[in-house]
């Protein structure tokens, strides 16, 4: 049989990668990386507000032909013809949402706003409007409406409206100068379908649904009545959204200037598109009762429950949305805020040495002679915020127990330490509201690479740690809707069945670092609540004293192996 490709473009935090899958063999034929040229490591800062985050519009242009071309390129050697690829999907990071005029042009590709910060892609890790998320969580509460019912009883500065919100507020120009706002997971299919006009464009029901409080419930967006009492501008903003569509319906064809650019066939269909971890999810075999966790900057904790199986609102979730991740299934999201930037921000602070990748290694092979609380530490890990599920941006790290002889590594240890304890937070939380967690597929370059990271979430959480066989899997499950709205499949099941691929590494827990942890956890959890929690009235004064006599204990037992 000829063979056949689907096309994966996955757009991440600092970079895009395209994924080439021979999918009539269920084989990752070949990928390809574009790291975004502008700023730091692609992210635009603000020197007077370090929550500020934003990215340029121009990167993913370059970066969708730059990667598309390279990975064709590298499929040709291997015998590939482009000729033979009949669809393609795209996922990216959400909220990251870019204001744009009446034709669809990115403002900040505009000779007027081109050197205007407003005017860029806002980043997901954009926290600069966590007044307006406060307001309209205030708002909302205030009008008892239901829209917080779906996204956790807060609504978040990393989302849509508390953006757009925000750039109305601070920089009214640029805001009055956006026909509308567009999230980046809906922009890329519109941009290389030729759809780009606010009437043209087709927005997808994950960003949708997780983002922008779109729910069937009540109707669709929040009210246009309730969106004027925040700002006019954002009722008027409303009408330009139409009904999503899911990333297994057609977004449109592939124009023929993108086709001549990219070197794709002229036409082919393009899935609409999605959030990457959403979509990372689908690529690691998400289904009932399997968390999907993807380990990159941050974290997001995936599940799907039936939709005609009724769950309660579940508090602290980032959200609940209608076939967000796939047809028929409710998707949940939560997650950390930092995770992946959390020990880079160690290492580049503080590590010895020019090469953070040697660092790092260097720390983990130290950090794994050590038992669990043999470091003496205890550590929150809200450095970027705590997003599930405290939902609460202001929130900052922590480090408790340091002394005079502590080790870079011991900190090191207790930062992934304190990552894996807010992981297991969020598995107590779903489980709490009936929704089980019954395996944990793990996924994302840092599962792959480091087994000390995995096997202290086994151990601290109790439960195998699956690492999906694919080191791409946000790619993937863009490629595998790809294959199917191509045609490649009768069914999305069928698709899935032949392109997920098996998992091949397992960690299990380790019985007496479990027993360890579950001391250390609850000092964890008693630390969580008393600085995340308002009210909360926690005597802490034996927790240092604690974990000295922990650490001792432990510091002998390890003498003795």
């Amino acid at each position: 049989m000829e063979k056949r490709f689907a096309l994966g473009i996955d757009y991440g935090t600092a970079s895009v990668r395209a994924l080439l899958l021979d999918f009539l063999e269920g084989v990752e034929v070949a990928s390809s990386v574009f790291y975004y040229p502008h700023g730091v490591e692609g992210v635009l800062e603000d020197e007077s507000n370090p929550l500020v985050a934003r990215q340029h519009p121009e990167d993913y242009i370059h970066g969708f032909y730059q990667s598309v071309q390279d990975v064709l390129n590298q499929g040709k050697r291997s015998g590939c013809d482009p000729a033979a690829v009949i669809g393609l999907g795209v996922d990216a990071t959400g909220s990251t949402p870019i204001p744009v005029d009446s034709q669809g042009t990115p403002l900040a590709m505009t000779d007027r706003y081109a050197n205007n910060l407003n005017a860029m892609a806002w980043l997901w890790k954009d926290h600069s409007s966590f007044a307006e998320a406060g307001e309209i969580t205030d708002r909302i509460r205030e009008s008892k409406l239901p829209y917080l019912s779906k996204c956790g009883g807060s609504y978040s500065s990393e989302w849509f409206w508390s953006k757009i919100l925000h750039c109305l507020r601070t920089d009214p120009e640029t805001g009055a100068a956006a026909a509308t706002w567009v999230e980046l997971s809906d922009f890329i299919p519109a941009f290389i379908t030729g759809r780009t006009r606010p009437e043209q464009l087709v927005r997808n029901a994950c960003a949708a649904g997780h983002k922008a409080m779109y729910n069937s419930s009540w109707g669709g967006l929040p009210a246009r009545e309730f969106l004027t009492t925040l700002d006019p501008r954002m009722a008027i903003l409303s009408d330009s959204f139409s009904k999503p569509q899911t990333a297994s319906e057609i977004a449109g064809l592939l124009s023929p200037e993108a086709a001549f650019r990219s070197r794709l066939p002229q036409g082919i269909p393009v899935a609409t598109g999605a959030i990457d971890a959403h979509l990372g999810a689908v690529g690691a075999g998400i289904a009932p009762g399997a968390l999907v966790k993807i380990i990159g900057t941050s974290t997001c904790d995936m599940m799907v429950h039936p939709l005609n199986d009724p769950l309660p609102d579940i508090p602290g979730l980032c959200g609940a949305a209608e076939e967000s991740i796939l047809p028929g299934m409710l998707g949940l999201e939560a997650g950390q805020s930092a995770v992946g930037d959390l020990f880079n921000w160690f290492v580049r602070q503080f590590g010895e040495g020019n090469d953070p990748e040697l660092v790092h290694r260097r720390y983990t092979d130290q950090a794994s002679e050590l038992l669990p609380g043999e470091t003496g530490l205890l550590a929150l890990d809200w450095n970027n915020g705590n997003r599930t599920i405290l939902i609460d941006p202001l929130l900052s790290g922590l480090l408790l127990g340091t002394t005079l002889q502590t080790r870079p590594c011991e900190i090191y240890r207790a930062l992934i330490e304190a990552t894996a304890f807010g992981a297991l937070r969020i598995i107590e939380q779903l489980e709490h509201y009936g929704v089980p967690v019954n395996q944990v597929i793990a996924c994302g370059g840092i599962a792959a690479k480091n087994p000390l990271l995995m096997q202290i979430y086994a151990d601290v959480c109790n439960r195998p740690m699956i690492v999906s066989r694919s080191t791409q899997s946000c790619a993937l499950g863009a490629a595998i809707y790809g294959a199917f709205v191509g045609g490649a499949f009768s069914t999305l099941d069928e698709a899935r069945e032949k392109l997920v691929p098996k998992p091949n590494q397992i960690y299990k827990p380790n019985a007496e670092h479990v027993a360890t942890y579950k001391r250390v956890g609850s000092l964890w959890r008693q630390l969580h609540d008393a600085f995340g929690i308002p009210g909360t009235t926690s005597d802490l004064s034996y927790m240092m004293k604690e974990l000295i006599a922990l650490r001792d204990a432990q510091r002998v037992r390890n003498s003795t192996l």
